[in-house]
């Protein structure tokens, strides 16, 4: 009696799993990275390119690349010279030293500051275009479970990102 009460509940056990497993076969699942769509897209692309062409980030980015050339020059110097500097001439080397250092990372991170501002406010540019972009492709591809991309682990042929990017591209046209 308690042989045939296990095999019963291994056989409704079994089914059910059976049963499970294709309804989730049924299912299509697909993967997006919305915000790469949104990237990937001309109109952010342009963005982006007239963002780094503008005079304030090219300004941004010349200071940046001018202070870290003042850093590595004042680290040669010290290098090559700091044998012979008095104790005074060695602080006021290193003062000039912090100068350019901090110089270098305020441009930094005024460069940062631009760029995700920028992200930003593309986001809120496309991403209702990019929400009604994924739905249609969605609906087109018959897709019942939509996961973000970097919450699981994929092949490529579950990506639609690449699809929603086109959709978006032909909406913002």
């Amino acid at each position: 009696m308690r042989n045939s009460k296990t095999l019963f509940l291994v056989a409704v056990t079994s089914l059910a799993a059976t049963l499970s497993f294709s309804a989730v076969a049924a299912d299509k699942i697909a993967v997006v990275d919305i915000a790469r769509a949104i990237f990937g897209s001309n109109v952010a692309q342009a963005r982006l390119q007239q963002a780094e062409t503008g005079a304030d980030f090219v300004g941004l980015k010349a200071k940046y690349e001018s202070s870290t050339a003042d850093l590595q020059a004042l680290a040669k110097e010290a290098e090559s010279k700091r044998l012979t500097w008095s104790q005074e001439q060695a602080q006021e080397h290193q003062k000039k030293m912090e100068y350019a250092k901090a110089d270098a990372e305020l441009a930094a991170r005024k460069i940062q500051a631009e760029q995700q501002q920028l992200q930003q406010k593309i986001m809120q540019e496309l991403g209702p275009k990019a929400q009604e972009a994924l739905q249609e492709v969605v609906a087109e591809e018959g897709v019942t479970i939509l996961l973000r991309a970097d919450a699981v682990i994929w092949g490529p042929e579950s990506n639609i990102t690449s699809k929603v990017a086109d959709r978006l591209n032909k909406k913002t046209k």
